[in-house]
Formats: C-alpha cells, sequence, structure tokens
C-alpha cells in the first residue's frame, strides 16, 4: 500500500457543504486509472477546512467507492485528543491506513511532535504514514527525530519532501534516512515535481496531488522509474515543467488542480472553501492550454 503511486484527490466542497457526487467521481475516475492507492483527506483533501463530521462523511464515502484499491485516510489535528477520535474513525470506516501530520497553531518542538505519534501509534490497528511537510505544518523533521518514530509500532512510511535535483544530492538524502529507519518503513516523496527524481533515488512511493487529477500521466512516471528505466522517468516529469512552474507561481499545486478539476469536469466551480480560490485568469487560461498541449489524463 506505501508504494508506488498514492493519489490525493480534492475533497470538492463550496460554502453550502461537500459536493459528495463530484468526490464519488473522483474517487472512480483513480479506481478506474489503477493507482496504487488513494490518500484522502490530505492537505489536497482540505482536512483543516472540514468538521470532524464532515471528514467522517468524506472518508466514509471514499471507502464506499475504492472498491479494492487501499486507502489512506489523514487523520492530522491540533489536538492530540481530535487525532485519536479521527484515527478511530478511520478504523471503523474501513481504510487501509493513515497518514498523520504534526499539525500545530503554536509551533510543535521534536519531544511534542515525538509524543503525538507514540500516542497514536500505539493506539492503533492500522499501518500509519508520517507525513512530514513543513511547508504546512512549519515542522521541520530531522533524520533521527524520523529514525526514532520510525521504530514505533504500526509505522510504516515516511512521506518526506521533494528531493534534491540533482541526482547524486537526491540518492544521498534518501539514504541518510534509510539509514536511521528500520527496513519494514517505506519512504515516499511528495513535491510533484521533483516526484521522478525521488523515485529514481530509491524513493517507494509517490504521494502524489496530480496523480489526483492526472492519474495517467502520474501513473506513467511512477512506472517508468519502478522499472528501472530512471531516463523516461526524468523525461516524462520534464515534460510536466510548465505545470511546475504554475505551481511555483500560484503557491503551490492546490489552486491548480482545484482549477484542473473545474476545467475538466469533475467538478463544479467553486469547489475550494473560502478563502481558498482555484486558480483564475491568466493562470488559468494556461492551465486550460497545457491540459490540452500536455495531454494532461
Amino acid at each position: 500500500m506505501f508504494s508506488g503511486l498514492s493519489a490525493f484527490p480534492l475533497t470538492p466542497m463550496n460554502e453550502h457543504g461537500l459536493d459528495e457526487a463530484a468526490f464519488a467521481r473522483l474517487i472512480e475516475l483513480l479506481v478506474a486509472a489503477n493507482v496504487d492507492s488513494i490518500g484522502v483527506l490530505g492537505s489536497t483533501g482540505n482536512y483543516a477546512y472540514l468538521t470532524m463530521v464532515e471528514r467522517a462523511r468524506v472518508l466514509r464515502l471514499a471507502v464506499e467507492h475504492a472498491g479494492n484499491v487501499p486507502v489512506i485516510a489523514g487523520i492530522g489535528a491540533l489536538r492530540t485528543r481530535d487525532v485519536l477520535t479521527l484515527a478511530e474513525d478511520a478504523q471503523s470506516a474501513g481504510a487501509d491506513g493513515v497518514l498523520l501530520p504534526p499539525m500545530s497553531y503554536q509551533k510543535l518542538s521534536a519531544d511534542e511532535v515525538f509524543g503525538l505519534y507514540e500516542t497514536v501509534a500505539h493506539e492503533l490497528s492500522l499501518p500509519l504514514c508520517v507525513y512530514d511537510n513543513p511547508g504546512t505544518t512549519q515542522f521541520v523533521f530531522s533524520d533521527e527525530l524520523h529514525g526514532q518514530i520510525a521504530q514505533l509500532p504500526n509505522v510504516a512510511s515516511i512521506k518526506i519532501p521533494g528531493v534534491p535535483g540533482d541526482a547524486a544530492e537526491a540518492r544521498s538524502r534518501v539514504d541518510r534516512l534509510r539509514a536511521q529507519i528500520p527496513s519494514r518503513v517505506t519512504v515516499g516523496v511528495s513535491g510533484d515535481g521533483l516526484a521522478a527524481n525521488g523515485l529514481n533515488a530509491g524513493c517507494d512511493a509517490w504521494y502524489s496531488v496530480i496523480g489526483g487529477v492526472f492519474p495517467a500521466t502520474a501513473l506513467a512516471i511512477t512506472r517508468a522509474a519502478q522499472a528501472g528505466n530512471a531516463q523516461e522517468a526524468t523525461r516524462l516529469s520534464e515534460r510536466l515543467q510548465p505545470l511546475w512552474q504554475l505551481f511555483s507561481e500560484y503557491g503551490g499545486s492546490l489552486r491548480v488542480v482545484a482549477a484542473a478539476a473545474e476545467l475538466r469536469g469533475l467538478v463544479e466551480r467553486p469547489c475550494l472553501p473560502l478563502p481558498l480560490k482555484a486558480l483564475s485568469g491568466e493562470g488559468r487560461h494556461r492551465l486550460a492550454e497545457l491540459i490540452d498541449e500536455l495531454e494532461l489524463s
């Protein structure tokens, strides 16, 4: 489950509530594409903007429509109490694994972060993926802390930020982390523009934003890397450089993939919780052209 392509779909919504029909369509799109797993209620899934009740509903919809594709449920919350409730919801709903970031408002210490994972890991009956995303959590893991957390029961994967662009530096970065963690714990890369580098450097999984709306495109990169064809994986990723540039220009991937889902007719407009807004204006026009030019699917 914590290997190959893990596709992270949007949770489409507006100020009136969740768009359950659109969410189900997104899940079914990923199932039809044969992704390796589906990650719901991550950053792309806007978990931080949903109530506990809404999150439970999203998760149950995902499990209901995912068929035999494993579902990984995000359980991040400000309070450990709420994380434990979300973990129980995931277990009750039939999720196959959970994804936990050290979410905070007050900046957390390394001791506090370890305590979070220690508490949750001992309460779980599902495998857990550590979500290392300093861009949203403002917490930077050391490899040593990853190593300590990876020794806990039920910890099965670590989702790291994008690796360096240089192939040798990327391999060195992955190797340093692997030296700290048990062999049973997989390493997955995020940061879509550098995912091919991560896979070629030995990462087991790509936790992918574009996989949630363009699964075939993401799968082509993943399968090339898994087959040992690093050159082809790199070529396919470099071909998408105009898309990666849009991510950079507009503050990350969320606004871009939300607009892409709207342009593809997968969701209604608007599909993000205010004050967030999908790409508009010139950026949206460029994205529409890229979808056709790059044959994103």
